[in-house]
């Protein structure tokens, strides 16, 4: 077996910050001079690009809005304009230095979904290689899905549907 050694994961299962937070993490002040203590690395207009304190993988971003919201529905569209905005531009910037084979991207909405931090909305940029092992081991190729797929799909079309313009 593979040894993963990730020192900085052990602060974050304990629930321990080197550096003591008051209030969300992601509400930042307007003054950039914490930025670099803050691993903030682009600020915009709506939005800034952040590293991850506690990263899956070398390179892991995440883009949140300036605005305090656990729910991406009450996004305005510059809002959400600017993050999908800055994720390109978060990739294009890891596609340079990092030269990644591959990226997850997505949001844990809610506690129950994995967001450690679920009451402000902020969506994650992991970039992957071929082999990476920060990932917890998978035991068996098993997997529960409550619902047959094709009833899942009807459920989604119609809904899918409702919304059409």
């Amino acid at each position: 077996m593979k040894q993963l050694w990730a020192p900085w994961r052990m602060t974050y299962i304990r629930g321990e910050s080197d550096v003591p937070e008051t209030g969300c993490v992601f509400c930042l002040p307007p003054d950039p001079q914490e930025d670099e203590r803050r691993l903030i690395l682009h600020r915009g207009e709506h939005a800034f690009i952040i590293m991850n304190k506690y990263p899956y993988t070398n390179g892991h971003l995440m883009i949140a809005p300036y605005r305090h919201t656990a729910d991406p529905a009450t996004l305005d569209e510059t809002e959400a304009l600017e993050m999908h905005r800055f994720l390109v531009l978060a990739r294009e910037v890891l596609q340079e230095v990092c030269a990644p084979q591959g990226f997850n991207i997505g949001m844990n909405l809610g506690q129950i979904a994995g967001a450690g931090v679920a009451d402000h909305l902020h969506q994650h940029l992991v970039p992957r290689w071929s082999g990476d092992t920060n990932f917890m081991p998978v035991f068996s190729d098993v997997r529960i899905i409550p619902q047959h797929l094709e009833e899942t799909y009807q459920l989604m079309r119609q809904a899918f549907a409702r919304r059409r313009p």
